[in-house]
């Protein structure tokens, strides 16, 4: 089995799949690619045994085969080519164990052992149930505005994941680690009523694909499995199996205490605070009287103290709240928007973070912060 492509086109190839491979699989076969020549097509394949990705790669060859090739070694030797044109065979060892993969460049020849390409599993099949088509960029975007705010506390499950939630008045994409809560809406998705938790992993690979394309994505789904095709790639991954929490159930209807405020400014003030502050509860407090914010940070242990005040407008009661500086800074970093508003009620209820501007107009997104009390 021969062929050539090009060293550009299969590191490209290589990246989109490779973040799948764990350091440690539990099944050494795992750690290889999977390709499956056939004709001028090849099909490349990684998995951890949850997720598996494939991609392709237009080749020239007129022949067929598969093998399984070990995915470190293999991606750092392609990884040191600039652009050009490699051939690829397959050969026995001279040994007459096994067959190695012999890499040829322009001068130079290379060897390196495979595996057997038949204790590789599988690609898994599933009837799918339901299907739903999204557009690329707004996938991303979706993902971009939640994973950040997912949990990773493996004894909830159903939090380690981003809620799809697909309605006939539009579609939620929802993160909760119980500390804090992003809800994206997108009113232009609408479909009948269904619902998945997608884990993390495979949606952090996806999301740096998406990024840079306005196809659509594919999903199908059954109650275990979820398949998203998209260009020359497919991606197949076993589904969070529980219930999601309620999440419109945290989110306070009345918040008359509002402070609106330029998200940068805002955001180095939280930075520079969050460096004088508790580590073991971030704590930065907003005091809020007047077009003043006022922020306090302090750690008793080393009296280390910061007191800020930050230029704002500010409409409602005189209200003293602390806020987790790290979720607040992360939140402030993912939005785009120029200005943000923090609503609030009460100092023993969350605060909601939302974007002035910069949504498109059937797009709304709300960030949630729980409060940190005492000091």
């Amino acid at each position: 089995m021969k062929f050539i492509v090009s060293s550009g086109e299969l590191q490209k190839a290589l990246q989109t799949v490779s973040g799948v491979i764990a350091s440690s699989q539990s099944r050494p076969i795992l750690e290889n690619y999977l390709f499956a020549l056939d004709g001028n097509n090849l099909n490349i394949t990684a998995s951890d045994g949850e997720t598996t990705l494939v991609t392709s790669v237009e080749v020239k060859s007129d022949e067929t085969g598969k093998f399984a090739v070990p995915a470190k070694i293999f991606q750092d030797f392609v990884k040191t080519y600039g652009e050009q044109p490699l051939t690829l065979s397959i050969k026995d060892n001279e040994e007459g164990t096994g067959s190695v993969l012999e890499i040829l460049d322009e001068k130079d020849n290379f060897a390196v052992a495979l595996d057997n390409a038949e204790d590789y599993p599988e690609f898994p099949e599933f009837d799918a149930s339901q299907s739903v088509r999204i557009p690329a960029g707004i996938l991303s975007e979706a993902l971009t505005n939640t994973l950040f705010a997912t949990s990773n506390d493996s004894l909830r499950p159903v939090m380690t994941g981003v809620l799809f939630q697909f309605g006939e008045e539009g579609t939620h994409f929802v993160s909760t680690d119980s500390h804090r809560l992003v809800v994206y809406k997108r009113t232009d998705l609408v479909s009948e009523p269904m619902e998945f938790i997608m884990p993390k992993k495979p949606l952090s690979i996806f999301k740096n694909i998406l990024s840079n394309s306005s196809d659509e994505v594919v999903i199908e789904f059954n109650e275990n499995m979820a398949k998203f095709t998209f260009g020359n790639n497919i991606w197949i991954c076993r589904l969070i199996d529980g219930k999601y929490p309620n999440y419109s159930a945290v989110i306070p209807k009345e918040n008359p205490n509002i402070l609106t405020i330029n998200r940068n400014l805002l955001l180095n003030a939280i930075r520079r605070a969050s460096i004088m502050s508790n580590k073991s509860t971030n704590q930065v407090r907003f005091k809020l009287s007047g077009n003043i914010l006022h922020l306090h940070a302090e750690d008793t242990e080393y009296a280390n103290k910061a007191d800020m005040q930050v230029p704002c407008d500010y409409n409602g009661e005189d209200i003293n709240i602390g806020f987790s500086s790290k979720f607040l800074t992360e939140m402030l970093s993912v939005l785009s928007s120029e200005d943000i508003t923090l609503k609030m009620s009460q100092p023993n209820r969350p605060g909601i973070v939302e974007p002035v501007d910069g949504l498109e107009d059937n797009e709304h997104l709300l960030m949630l912060s729980m409060p940190v009390i005492g000091m």
